[in-house]
C-alpha cells in the first residue's frame, strides 16, 4: 500500500521548477536590493553626519614637543569646552563680547577596556599656571603666566585649551570637542527634553528661565538656561554651576542610553543629526571613530559613568578665584592617566558619599553672608547646596542638623566634617536632603585630612536630583 507520500506521481506541471527558479532569483534579487538601500542608507546617513561636523586644525606645532605620554594607548580622553560666543544666534543670551570664552571645561575619559567613564570638570575660575601658547588665527598667543584656566581659550583658541589642561593634568589628550548655545539646545529638543528637579521655583531674566518647583522635563531652550544659571538656583556660585551642569548631563545620558532614544530609529537620527549640526572637532575625530568608540561602549551602564570635579578651594591672594587642592588633584589626574577606577581609591569612606548629600542652609545669625560662606567650605568637601536662606527667627544659640527618615543614613557624614553641631529628626519630613541651621556657636569644618579622597569619587549618572 502507498501512503500517498513516498509513492506520490511526478508532477504533471512541467513549468514548476522554472517557477521555482524565477521564484528564488527574485527572492535574492529582492534580498540584494534591500542589503543595498541598507548599505546605501547608512552610507548615506554617514556622509550627512560627517557633512555636519564643523572643524579646527589642531597642530602638533600647537600643542608642542613636551606633551604628556600616553600611557594606557587604547583609553580615550576628549576635551569638551562649552562656548560662550554671544554673537549670530547666540546674541540673545547677553551683551555681545568680542571673541569666544570657555564656559565649560570638561574631561571626558574613556577606559581601554570601555567598561567605565569618568568625566572631570575643571572650575573656569580656577586659578593655575597658563602655558606659552603660539598666536594663531588672529589670537593673539599666550604668555606664560598665573591666570585663569579660561583665558587660554580667548588668547589661542581650542589649541591652547588643549595645551593648558594636558600641561595642568599630565593626562594625553586624544580630540576635543566644542559645544555652543544654540546645539546645546538642538541636542536636548532631539531626546525630547530633559528631566531635573527644583527645589523652588527660579525667576532669572538673565538666563531667561522660569520655572515652577518640583519634577519636571525642561526643553533645548529651558535647559540652556538651567545649566547656565547663576545667581538664581543653589549657591549663587560657579562650583555650585558646574554640580548643576553635571547632574544635567548625567540625566541626559540616561535618556539616551534608556532605550527609548537607541531603539528608536528616528530619534536616534535626530539626536545624532542635531549633537553632529553643533559641535567643532579635531580633525581626526571622524564619524567613524565616534562610530567604533559607540560600538565599544554598549554594554556599558549608567552607573559605571562618573562625574567628578577638580578638588579645589577659595583662594585666599585672589578672592573670588579658586585653587586646587594637592595632593588630591594630582592623585586624580594620575588615576585617569594611568587609566584606574576612582572607586578603588581608599580614603574618606562613609555610608552615604558628599557628593550623594543635598543640603539646605539656613543662618541663623546676624552674621551677614555667614550662608554663601559655610557653603563654599561644605562644596569643597563635595556637598551638593541646593538652597541658602534665613531661619524663621534670630538669632539662634545652637547649629543645628535638621533631617527626616530618609536622610538618616546622610546624617554621619556631614556631622563628621562639622566641629559641633546637634541632630534633629523631623519625623514628618518625606525628604533626604537635610537642612542645616547655623546658630551662633558656628565653629567651622574640622580639618581636612590629607589622605581625605572621598571628593575624587563623584557621582555616577544614576543620580537622581528629585530622589526623596
Amino acid at each position: 500500500m502507498s501512503s500517498g507520500l513516498l509513492d506520490a506521481p511526478p508532477s504533471s506541471d512541467p513549468g514548476a521548477p522554472k517557477r521555482r527558479r524565477r521564484w528564488l532569483r527574485w527572492t535574492i534579487a529582492i534580498a540584494v536590493t534591500v542589503i543595498l538601500l541598507v548599505v546605501g542608507v547608512a552610507v548615506g546617513v554617514t556622509a550627512k553626519l560627517n557633512g555636519n561636523l564643523k572643524r579646527a586644525e589642531v597642530t602638533k606645532e600647537d600643542l608642542g614637543e613636551t606633551r604628556p605620554p600616553k600611557v594606557a594607548t587604547s583609553a580615550m580622553n576628549v576635551l569638551i569646552v562649552g562656548s560662550d560666543q554671544r554673537d549670530g544666534k547666540n546674541a540673545r543670551y547677553g551683551h555681545r563680547i568680542a571673541g569666544e570664552r570657555t564656559d565649560t571645561i570638561m574631561l571626558a575619559h574613556v577606559s581601554s577596556k570601555r567598561d567605565n567613564a569618568m568625566v572631570i570638570s575643571f572650575p573656569r575660575d580656577s586659578l593655575v599656571q597658563l602655558p606659552a601658547c603660539r598666536a594663531t588665527g588672529g589670537l593673539p598667543g599666550q604668555q606664560p603666566h598665573l591666570g585663569m584656566i579660561n583665558e587660554s581659550f580667548n588668547s589661542g583658541g581650542i589649541a591652547c585649551t588643549w595645551k593648558t589642561i594636558e600641561a595642568l593634568t599630565h593626562i594625553r589628550i586624544d580630540h576635543f570637542v566644542k559645544v555652543d548655545f544654540t546645539g546645546f539646545k538642538s541636542m536636548v529638543n532631539a531626546v525630547g527634553g530633559v528631566e531635573v528637579c527644583l527645589p523652588g521655583p527660579v525667576n532669572d531674566k538673565k538666563a531667561l528661565l522660569h520655572l515652577p518647583a518640583g519634577r519636571q522635563t525642561l526643553n533645548g531652550e529651558q535647559a540652556l538656561g538651567y545649566v547656565r544659571a547663576r545667581y538664581s538656583l543653589g549657591d549663587g556660585s560657579d562650583i555650585g554651576r558646574i554640580q548643576r551642569q553635571q547632574m544635567f548631563i548625567a540625566s541626559m545620558l540616561k535618556k539616551v542610553m534608556s532605550g527609548a532614544t537607541l531603539t528608536d530609529p528616528n530619534k536616534l537620527f535626530g539626536f545624532l543629526d542635531a549633537g553632529t549640526k553643533s559641535v567643532t572637532v579635531d580633525d581626526d575625530l571622524s564619524i567613524g571613530v565616534m562610530k567604533d568608540l559607540a560600538t565599544s561602549l554598549q554594554g556599558l551602564n549608567a552607573g559605571e559613568i562618573r562625574f567628578i570635579t577638580t578638588p579645589w578651594h577659595y583662594s585666599l591672594s585672589q578672592p573670588g578665584r579658586v585653587e586646587w587642592v594637592q595632593p588630591q588633584a594630582g592623585r586624580l589626574f594620575q588615576i585617569v592617566a594611568r587609566d584606574q577606577r576612582v572607586q578603588g581609591v581608599k580614603g574618606g569612606q562613609a555610608k552615604v558619599g558628599r557628593t550623594k548629600i543635598q543640603i539646605e542652609l539656613r543662618n541663623g545669625t546676624y552674621r551677614g553672608g555667614l550662608g554663601t560662606q559655610v557653603a563654599a567650605f561644605l562644596e569643597q568637601r563635595g556637598y551638593h547646596i541646593s538652597k541658602i536662606g534665613d531661619s524663621a527667627t534670630k538669632p539662634l544659640a545652637k547649629t543645628a542638623l535638621l533631617y527626616g527618615p530618609n536622610g538618616e543614613t546622610r546624617v554621619p557624614t556631614l556631622t563628621n566634617d562639622l566641629l559641633a553641631a546637634t541632630p534633629r529628626l523631623v519625623a514628618g519630613a518625606r525628604t533626604n536632603h537635610l537642612v542645616l541651621v547655623i546658630g551662633n556657636d558656628w565653629k567651622g569644618l574640622k580639618p581636612q585630612r590629607a589622605d581625605d579622597t572621598e571628593a575624587l569619587k563623584g557621582f555616577d549618572a544614576t543620580h537622581d536630583t528629585c530622589a526623596t
